[in-house]
């Protein structure tokens, strides 16, 4: 299910780069895919470009209603188009999430972010689609 989603997410999207510039806000999704397609995990997530080409953001995110909610921090750097990403949960760096993806802009500010996001904790890589607004 996830290469479908992110099939028809790439098939859709009109691929150009728009530089990421401080003051930059982001709002959207920090990941819509997990293990299957009626687990998926959907965290709301705000980031702010605190320098040009650097973001940093908070998520939030709930397995369901019978756990806490965590909070994750994480920053990109863009280059090139592309950007790396780091992500803790909450101040645990024994948990780190390291990746690469690519933002495509569409139309009115509207992005998908594709990444592949490797678990120090897990020791686990999974493809993770985003999606939000930039303003």
């Amino acid at each position: 299910m996830r290469n479908l989603i992110l099939t028809a997410a790439l098939a859709l999207i009109t691929i150009c780069a728009s530089a990421q510039t401080k003051g930059d806000w982001y709002v959207g999704t920090g990941d819509v895919a997990n293990t299957a397609w009626t687990d998926w995990a959907v965290s709301p997530t705000v980031g702010y470009g605190i320098m040009d080409n650097l973001m940093v953001g908070l998520s939030v995110s709930q397995a369901d209603s019978t756990v806490d909610m965590e909070y994750d921090l994480h920053a990109r750097y863009y280059t090139r188009g592309y950007f790396v990403y780091a992500a803790t949960s909450g101040l645990d760096t024994e948990t780190l999430s390291l990746g690469v993806g690519k933002m495509f802009t569409l139309r009115n500010n509207i992005y998908v972010d594709p990444k592949i996001v490797y678990n120090t904790g897990d020791k686990t890589t999974n493809l993770t689609l985003g999606f939000g607004f930039k303003f």
